[in-house]
């Protein structure tokens, strides 16, 4: 590996990053400016536009015929997303949830990713699959705008103190220029990724699943990683978890489903990922509703959790990928000891929670 490739690898991520925050400050601005409401800007524009590296590269990495990076780009993303950015900033401080986001957003958030787990079961993402990957995102567009027209002046007002009340003083004509020139950025530096990450995967004999899931996969998530610790930390907690909620249902349903519907083979599917990554995406996805509804919180603890989640993660896909001897024993105590205790721990929590919730209801009652 060169120094001109390893430049190549940041300078294209330094590009993402300056595109995403480009693309996400000129369309909440022009959003507003137009008359779309808060909620839909938070929801929509800034948790897609914080996705917006995942799509360049999985649709950069298509066209190139590299599909491992598409593929891996997605699931790492979205475990990424709630392993690392949801548990360090619950870490920082604890975060609230809303009955929204625990009702409805995070059951959907779940239903795409064992739609995801069932398309990929004979190896490939198909055109025709991308094609209703991508309508579940309009779709899921149109709802929220909808759900919108109901949402509390509450809700409004932190929206609107986080992205702006939409009367803003730049001419429309300046945001639009953040868009082509954060779309532009986008593409570039994607490119620029991609190219150096393969090499770098080359060089280093790491197959291009690992790179994908890993440093791609953290690189490319750095505009939610920004987002979700900058809300925890002035207290726009609720818009932490929504970010990251919002930013994993559109990796699935529009950078897989577009990335497979501009291709003509779709995108295939490694025996690896579907073994194991995708099953370890689909149950990061279902442990946040036992989390999230225990108390409509999470607490630093459940952060801290979630974080050495993610180090667990990250160090066996490392020992897979060298072949470590430590790999069996690492595997054994994971299998034998930490995820069972952890699902105990689960079950406690949910039954005391619905316990306490009884409780509460007869007292009222009384």
């Amino acid at each position: 590996m060169d120094i001109l490739t390893f430049s190549l690898f940041v300078l294209g991520l330094i590009l993402l990053i300056i595109g995403a925050e480009a693309l996400v400050r000129g369309a909440s601005k022009l959003a507003a400016a137009v008359g779309i409401s808060p909620l839909v800007i938070g929801l929509t524009v800034v948790a897609y536009g914080t996705s917006a590296p995942e799509l360049a590269v999985s649709v950069q990495s298509t066209f190139a015929g590299q599909a491992d990076i598409a593929l891996g780009n997605v699931v790492g993303s979205n475990i990424f997303n709630v392993l690392f950015i949801l548990g360090l900033s619950a870490t920082i401080t604890p975060l609230v949830v809303s009955r929204q986001l625990i009702k409805i957003d995070v059951p959907i958030m779940i239903g795409t990713s064992f739609i995801l787990a069932l398309m990929a079961l004979d190896g490939n993402v198909g055109r025709i699959e991308g094609a209703l990957l991508f309508a579940g995102v309009v779709t899921y567009t149109i709802f929220v705008i909808r759900q919108s027209r109901r949402e509390q002046k509450q809700m409004q007002d932190e929206y609107a103190r986080e992205y702006g009340n939409g009367k803003s003083k730049p001419h429309w004509l300046v945001n639009l220029g953040l868009i082509i020139i954060g779309l532009g950025l986008l593409v570039l530096g994607s490119r620029w990724l991609v190219n150096g990450a393969v090499a770098i995967a080359q060089s280093l004999g790491v197959s291009e699943l690992i790179i994908g899931l890993t440093i791609i996969a953290a690189g490319t998530s750095l505009p939610e990683v920004a987002t979700s610790i900058i809300a925890s930390i002035r207290g726009e907690r609720d818009i932490a978890v929504g970010n990251v909620v919002g930013s994993n249902i559109f990796n699935i349903l529009s950078v897989l489903g577009l990335s497979a519907l501009v291709s003509p083979s779709g995108v295939a599917v490694s025996t690896a990922a579907l073994r194991f990554d995708i099953p370890v995406m689909l149950a990061v996805a279902v442990a946040c509703l036992p989390i999230f509804f225990t108390g409509n919180l999470i607490a630093r603890w459940e952060g801290a959790l979630f974080l050495g989640y993610y180090i667990a993660y990250t160090l066996y896909l490392i020992l897979a990928a060298t072949q470590h001897d430590a790999l069996p024993a690492f595997s054994m105590i994971m299998e034998s000891f930490v995820l069972p205790l952890t699902a105990v721990t689960f079950v406690i929590i949910i039954m005391r929670t619905l316990r306490a919730r009884k409780k509460e209801r007869m007292n009222l009652r009384a």
